[in-house]
């Protein structure tokens, strides 16, 4: 019995079946069409608040400052996974956050030192072999001039491959806000996720492409 022919490339955008669809399909990606099967997560600024020096307690759990529990906000869950442009988790990548707190305050010296200081308001984890990571903290909190957002930066071998935001899907502020603006579409799509209702606050999964 004859085997059917391979559908066209333009067959299959005239369907509406797209590359990615096809990624898993033995011997159908070329391995020049794999190499860019993923976008790297959009960059932006690293902004003003950067810490100066890490605080002494900057593990995963942004809600706990020492022996300082923080109560205030909506508990919020951030995960995801660290991969390259093949998706290939990148083992051994240090993901760090940090943001302001219920009040917009940011943990610095240029923003006043006003943040509460039960609030952690940085973190850092490094991934696995699997690439993942997992943050407890609070759903962000707009302030002055700015929509809600987290600060994502990811690191290897003392390497900086990546400096981003976060936004919240469907926040009101984003479309007033000057950075998310400048965003296209796809771009959108990458950093602006949904904080999803879950067991213990609510959660967003958040995956990060970077160029290792």
């Amino acid at each position: 019995m004859p085997h059917a022919p391979l559908p066209t490339r333009r067959s299959l955008l005239a369907s509406g079946t797209t590359w990615m669809a096809l990624a898993g399909t033995s011997g159908w990606l070329s391995p020049a069409m794999a190499q860019t099967a993923l976008r790297p997560t959009p960059k932006q600024t690293e902004g003003p608040f950067y810490p100066i020096a890490l605080p002494r307690d900057h593990d995963f759990d942004l809600l706990r400052n020492g022996s300082a529990t923080y109560s205030k906000g909506q508990i919020a869950w951030v995960e995801g996974q660290v991969t390259d442009t093949h998706g290939a988790p990148v083992s051994g990548a240090v993901v760090e956050i940090w943001q302001c707190d219920h009040e917009g305050n940011y943990h610095h010296p240029r923003d006043g030192g006003k943040a509460d200081p039960a609030f952690q308001g940085f973190g850092k984890v490094m991934v696995g072999k699997d690439g993942r990571y997992r943050f407890r903290t609070m759903k962000p909190q707009p302030y002055t001039g700015r929509t809600p957002h987290i600060h994502v930066k990811v690191i290897l071998d003392r390497k900086e491959l990546l400096t981003t935001q976060l936004y919240v899907a469907g926040d009101p502020g984003n479309d007033r806000d000057s950075l998310w603006r400048r965003l296209d579409m796809q771009e959108r799509a990458a950093l602006t996720r949904v904080f999803a209702p879950s067991a213990e606050g609510v959660r967003a999964d958040f995956p990060i492409v970077v160029q290792a």
